[in-house]
């Protein structure tokens, strides 16, 4: 595994396969993920075209190697499409969150999306995503795996970190899969945080960080008039039928962090369908946090 974008570009080795492909779209949202399947893909030889963003992406993205990046505005479908055809892109990887709020609130779709939308029966994320992708698809560009250039940073199964589960926390880790593979087949949201078999807090819009964090302000409220435990147990799982091409759990050292200023003492995830963002470094932190993780 990886700690960092050097890492992933240092070592071409680790990508999927050691042959040139053509030229990669790469459409970024937040956080580190794009930035790890930048660096994948030109460790594996690919020129990458980027579309960034502008509410979404990092901007040091600029800096990371792509043979061009272009900066487009939440909705600009057919400026999308327009820039990956110019660029000669017929195969594209979607990487990094975007913000629910910003799809469902603040989106000023172009004439395309707009059409898009007012087609959707149903207007969650994974109906809008796939609709996109149908969209790409009719255009000639293939929407690929999200996970295609990262298989080492997938959570392999079993105990990564120091301490296994207790026996109390294995209980629990069972409960929450129980809610969050309910929840996940709705769309709701992947992450659950339980005590004692008590369901404290589930993940809606606000992101698998938030929801640990408003689970520690819950736990704290409750403070001694309590009758759960104080420690908390963090189940993410994938969706029954998870669509890696733009929908992946993440985990990285932040979430670690989190977990521990929020009394939280073990993190389940589901072996294969979740990347660990930060690799061998996430084990490190939970470690020293005496966290427990376990996929499975």
């Amino acid at each position: 595994m990886f700690s960092d974008v050097q890492a992933l570009t240092a070592n071409p080795e680790l990508a999927t396969d050691n042959c040139t492909v053509e030229r990669i779209g790469l459409i970024a949202g937040n956080g580190r993920f794009p930035l790890l399947v930048l660096a994948a893909a030109r460790a594996q030889g690919a020129e990458v075209i980027v579309a960034a963003i502008k509410e979404e992406t990092f901007p040091e993205i600029e800096a990371h190697g792509a043979s061009a990046v272009h900066w487009l505005s939440l909705g600009e479908l057919g400026r999308l499409i327009d820039t990956f055809k110019r660029e000669g892109v017929r195969r594209a990887i979607m990487a990094g969150q975007v913000k629910h709020k910003q799809i469902f609130s603040s989106i000023r779709p172009d004439w395309r999306l707009a059409k898009l939308l007012l087609s959707l029966r149903t207007r969650n994320t994974d109906a809008l995503l796939g609709a996109i992708a149908k969209v790409l698809a009719d255009e000639g560009i293939t929407l690929e795996d999200s996970t295609h250039f990262l298989r080492p940073l997938l959570v392999p199964a079993g105990v990564l970190t120091r301490r296994s589960p207790s026996e109390a926390e294995q209980r629990d880790i069972a409960y929450g899969r129980k809610i969050a593979q309910h929840l996940a087949q709705y769309d709701i949201g992947q992450t659950v945080v339980v005590a004692e078999a008590a369901c404290v807090a589930v993940e809606a819009m606000e992101g698998t960080d938030a929801t640990i964090e408003r689970a520690g302000k819950v736990m704290a409220l409750e403070g001694k008039a309590s009758t759960l435990n104080r420690h908390l147990i963090v189940v993410k799982v994938a969706k029954p039928n998870q669509d890696l091409r733009f929908d992946v759990p993440v985990v990285g050292v932040k979430t670690i962090e989190v977990m521990g200023e929020a009394g939280a003492t073990c993190l389940a995830l589901d072996a294969g369908k979740c990347l660990l963002l930060d690799g061998d470094a996430i084990a490190v932190a939970a470690n020293q946090q005496d966290i427990s993780i376990i996929a499975e």
